[in-house]
């Protein structure tokens, strides 16, 4: 039997406050769409079973270059990490697998896979770290990784990314990321073609261990921490990647990865349309790479994002199978809460693209009716889908409302209490 952490009881009580509510609100939506042609029912089982994997490093309280502001109850080890995914999955129902980050989550992978299935847990992708120096490692990470000059440095981080599919394949993982941090940061320092030639030969060697039945995703972002020239900096290069690599490898694309205003749905997109989609890292950005939860700052690009998803998805579109996982730092908040929340905004973000009238739609662009067909995607923009999303919980076992149920049942006071408090950190700079 699955275990959970929460009480069942506050669950339901919270549930029971919410219940006449909710269907009243459920009910009234229902005939609205009904209106419009759209079944709610089938939406709402639609949205029942779409999942977002949570980030094991999403748990604990994220920084800044600057300063890490550690808050109360910070998971200790993986172990820690996985009970408050457990949280997020029992009180959402929307995220029943982890995704790990090693060495940072290195530990015994049946041990690993014990302690998830307690909770009815399983894990999503594996993550490599090579941008980082790790406890006792050998060669230094400081001028480069899967591209650094030195060809023993390379081979450790090959190395390092075939350990991380070691542990996924016993852990059931079906896919591996790679992002490297690998660039530049004064011209002239590094040589551009020579040092894209090292990463895709090292890559090639990755990708030659991959599983018949895994994936490979690689991840571009435009800079940081090398800030003048970063080796897989865009989505046009990690496309190369992939072509080069083979029909495993994948582009995964970061929302806080590209450049102010870029048009990220008009890139996936593109990437769908040539098979290369592998999935997502939701968050949102107001800068740069902020790392923000996901939908607080642009919650209308993440619904763009959703109307190509649903587009390819109703549209049967040749190797479409995007994996979907939260990226986030957390720095002010409750790691679980904003977790939850974000959750669910993608699930937002993906009932409003179901209820877009794609017939309409269509007529309206084939007759250049550009006033018209953006109109189109605002109706179901602005419909509001809250009550699909809390019957969808409701109905798995979840919670109507999962942050007040969260609090209600006093979760992060008493890890606090269990937990030792993490002293807090300076990033150096001033």
């Amino acid at each position: 039997m699955t275990e959970t952490i929460i009480s069942a009881d506050i669950v339901e009580q919270g549930n029971e406050k919410r219940r006449a509510e909710l269907a009243r609100d459920y009910a009234s939506l229902g005939e609205r769409l009904d209106r419009r042609g759209i079944a709610i029912d089938a939406i709402r089982d639609k949205v029942a079973a779409f999942k977002v994997a949570v980030p094991s490093w999403g748990v604990g309280t994220g920084g800044t270059r600057f300063a890490r502001f550690p808050g109360a109850g910070e998971p200790r080890d993986i172990f820690d990490k996985i009970e408050d995914c457990a949280v997020i999955q029992q009180l959402t129902h929307a995220t029943p697998k982890v995704s790990l980050h090693i060495p940072w989550d290195k530990a015994d992978a049946n041990r690993l896979k014990q302690a998830a299935s307690r909770f009815g847990l399983g894990f999503d992708a594996m993550n490599s770290n090579t941008f980082s120096d790790a406890q006792d490692q050998k060669l230094s990470y400081k001028f480069g990784s899967l591209s650094h000059a030195d060809a023993a440095t390379r081979q450790q981080a090959v190395e390092h990314n075939l350990e991380c599919i070691e542990i996924g394949k016993t852990i059931g993982s079906k896919a591996l990321t790679v992002w490297i941090g690998d660039g530049s940061n004064f011209p002239g320092q590094v040589n551009f073609t020579k040092q894209f030639e090292r990463y895709l030969d090292a890559m090639k060697a990755v990708y030659a261990e991959l599983p018949d039945d895994w994936r490979l995703f690689t991840e571009h972002k435009m800079y940081e921490p090398a800030f003048y020239s970063t080796v897989v900096q865009d989505w046009g290069t990690n496309y190369l990647i992939a072509q080069e690599l083979g029909p495993k490898a994948h582009c995964l694309v970061d929302l806080g990865h590209h450049a102010p205003n870029v048009n990220i749905e008009m890139i996936v997109a593109r990437l769908i349309q040539f098979g290369k989609l592998g999935g997502f890292h939701f968050n949102d950005s107001k800068y740069g790479d902020d790392d923000l939860d996901a939908g607080s700052i642009d919650p209308y690009r993440l619904f763009l994002i959703f109307n190509e998803l649903v587009d390819a998805e109703l549209s049967n579109a040749k190797g479409f199978d995007p994996a979907h996982m939260l990226d986030q730092s957390h720095n002010v908040t409750d790691p679980i809460e904003s977790l939850m929340l974000s959750a669910i905004e993608v699930q937002r973000a993906y009932v409003a693209a179901l209820l877009v009238d794609r017939k309409a739609l269509e007529g309206f662009q084939d007759d250049n009716d550009a006033l018209m067909a953006t109109q189109t995607l605002k109706v179901a923009y602005r419909t509001d889908v809250e009550p699909i999303l809390a019957m969808a919980r409701l109905d798995s076992g979840g919670a109507i409302d999962p942050v007040a149920a969260y609090r209600a049942a006093g979760y992060r006071a008493k890890v606090a209490a269990e937990r030792p408090a993490v002293a807090g950190g300076s990033g150096g700079i001033v």
